[in-house]
């Protein structure tokens, strides 16, 4: 089992959550968070006074899938999200050792 961990632009999460369901992905975490990468932000006018945004929204998707699915799933989120611009975001994938469904006990590949 695998935890599957994208950073995306907020307008792309309903293309990329279409997308994850569309492979028969079931469970997805998303969080709203803050951050920046090689952009390092951008300047913005306000009233005449100029501000720095050193952090972008962005959002982040967590989904937990078997090994076999890992490369679809990779495969969907990166064309769903991609627009081809700085900031697309990046998707990391680290190991899971145990899940366990809490309503059943149920626990490894069952649990998801």
């Amino acid at each position: 089992m695998k935890l599957v961990t994208a950073i995306i632009k907020p307008f792309k999460l309903d293309e990329v959550r279409e997308a994850l369901s569309a492979l028969g992905v079931q469970g997805i975490t998303v969080t709203e968070v803050k951050g920046f990468g090689r952009q390092k932000g951008h300047t913005e006018l306000y009233r005449g006074a100029e501000y720095v945004i050193d952090f972008l929204p962005k959002v982040k998707l967590e989904t937990a899938v078997a090994d076999d699915q890992v490369e679809r799933v990779i495969e969907a989120i990166e064309a769903a999200a991609r627009t081809g611009k700085i900031g697309d975001g990046k998707i990391f994938v680290a190991a899971l050792e145990q899940v366990v469904r809490i309503r059943t006990g149920e626990t490894g590949a069952d649990a998801l």
